[in-house]
């Protein structure tokens, strides 16, 4: 089997395609918190991101991928970013863009799907999460496909007038 497909979906590089797509997830004010978001978007700095979105992984240090299930339909995006070829190891984080998408597998076998494609062909050690501590869903998530709670950085993002902690998960090769 391919690495970055799966028997719900598939993973795939970011296409021109994806500006209203894009557009809609960096403007989405719900989801700032988790993607430390402050500000909009305009369609101008993503079209520009999208024209540059070629870079190699070694050379931008970060992967986007979107999430495309069997029937064609963009459901969200994972990301590797922080990648550190000389230690080993790469940041992971993903976003199922709609409710009706949640829930349903789709986020588990992302997740599962670009943990062995880091494995085998970034030839990583590890790859880390940084998870909210009051995310409960990506907290349930990470640990079912063997994400441990390495830590808590306490009060590490201010949202809203208050402090909240946020969980480092790592898995090692």
């Amino acid at each position: 089997m391919l690495t970055l497909t799966g028997e719900k979906l598939y993973l795939r590089a970011l296409e021109p395609e994806d500006l209203d797509f894009i557009y809609d997830i960096e403007n989405d004010e719900s989801i700032w918190e988790i993607s430390a978001t402050q500000t909009p978007y305009s369609r101008f700095l993503i079209k520009q991101y999208l024209e540059n979105a070629h870079q190699d992984i070694y050379e931008a240090k970060q992967l986007r991928l979107v999430m495309v299930s069997n029937k064609k339909e963009s459901i969200g995006l994972i990301d590797l970013f922080e990648f550190d070829p000389k230690n080993k190891r790469v940041g992971v984080g993903l976003l199922i863009a709609k409710n009706e998408f949640r829930h349903k597998g789709y986020g588990k076998e992302a997740l599962e799907m670009v943990c062995k494609y880091a494995f085998k062909h970034l030839q990583v050690h590890q790859l880390f999460a940084n998870i909210g501590e009051e995310n409960e869903a990506s907290i349930h998530l990470f640990e079912s496909i063997g994400f441990q709670k390495i830590g808590v950085k306490k009060d590490w993002n201010y949202v809203n007038g208050a402090y909240k902690n946020e969980l480092l998960y790592q898995k090692l090769s």
